[in-house]
């Protein structure tokens, strides 16, 4: 059956839901991801590193396991995409130049790996742990260790030691970074160092594995933008059930019936008027996705409508016992996958 072309430009939003991925007309050339992509290239190139990963357009940032290749998030590539990117998460992931110059940093590290599988070098499992170690849904991260360097946000060096290297070449490859003095004192220095040493006997040799296969590429991807937004929604959805309520009444109270009104203040009203300060400090402080501390508020609110929860305290002591309650459930999901803590 033919389809219209698509006009990005001036596509409604429920038809751009109603397409397909492998019908949007996207590529890296021509967009603001060209110079970032050459950027990128240009610092390996200064660094002495003839590898210059072959990037695509993925479902996501990504680089396949094992494979040489980096994708880079399709809806980066447009801006209606990434308007409704934004729209559907909260966040646009590499939206600017700077952090996708990070990300493009931190894949690289993943695409050289597998390109010279330096992985398999015994020096390599001793400074950052087995490739094959299996990743875990979530994991517990230290933050102030000096064990791992620090790149992306989340502490993302400590998920995995594919992800260690990555971020550790990350670092070593930002441009007018001086390493050795900014982590002069770190057990990270020696990772740093191993990579440097790494980077000057891999220099312009050529990879042992030169190609390499572009999986979940955007235009072969037949998903509609609606149903990826479901998907990646649910993937990070928990069911609520209702211990919030036992919770919020903790937290607040009911409003008596020949009292209401007087001296009390909606517990709704007052987050709403506050949700946006306590979505962007829990998601900072916490490194969780703002989409999915925004979920978590958006239920709270709902049940505290529900409940005709009021507060007496004063709005900064409301915001912070509510900010504390939502900041324990992500921090109970981080580390163990689920919003309460325990099993």
């Amino acid at each position: 059956m033919a389809r219209h072309p698509v006009d990005l430009d001036v596509i409604s939003e429920e038809a751009l839901l109603n397409t397909r991925l492998c019908d949007l007309p996207l590529r890296i050339e021509g967009t603001w991801l060209e110079p970032c992509v050459q950027v990128l290239y240009d610092n390996l190139e200064k660094k002495g590193i003839g590898f210059k990963p072959p990037c695509y357009l993925a479902d996501e940032w990504l680089t396949p396991d094992k494979e040489p290749v980096v994708g880079v998030a399709f809806f980066l590539a447009h801006p209606a995409l990434m308007k409704l990117e934004n729209k559907m998460m909260l966040e646009v992931e590499g939206g600017t130049q700077e952090w996708c110059l990070k990300l493009l940093r931190h894949e690289t590290g993943h695409a050289l790996n597998y390109a010279y599988q330096l992985y398999k070098r015994r020096k390599w499992r001793e400074t950052f742990g087995r490739f094959t170690k299996a990743y875990e849904e979530s994991y517990r991260f230290r933050p102030y260790s000096k064990n791992y360097v620090r790149h992306l946000e989340y502490y993302y060096a400590q998920y995995h030691p594919d992800e260690d290297f990555a971020e550790t070449f990350a670092v070593w490859l930002t441009p007018d970074m001086d390493w050795a003095r900014q982590y002069q004192g770190w057990k990270a220095l020696n990772k740093l160092r191993f990579v440097d040493q790494l980077m000057a006997e891999v220099g312009r040799k050529p990879p042992l594995v030169p190609r390499g296969k572009r999986y979940w590429e955007a235009a072969r991807i037949k998903k509609t933008l609606g149903n990826y937004y479901k998907a990646k929604r649910r993937l990070y959805a928990e069911d609520f059930l209702d211990f919030h309520d036992a919770n919020l009444r903790r937290i607040f109270s009911a409003p008596l019936p020949d009292d209401a009104g007087r001296g009390q203040a909606g517990a709704a009203q007052v987050l709403k008027k506050y949700r946006k300060e306590i979505l962007e400090s829990v998601s900072r402080w916490t490194g969780e996705k703002r989409f999915v501390v925004h979920d978590i508020l958006k239920d709270v609110m709902a049940r505290c409508r529900d409940l005709r929860l009021v507060t007496h305290e004063d709005e900064p002591a409301t915001v912070l016992r509510i900010a504390a309650y939502v900041t324990t459930l992500v921090m109970n999901y981080l580390y163990t996958g689920r919003m309460r803590g325990g099993k």
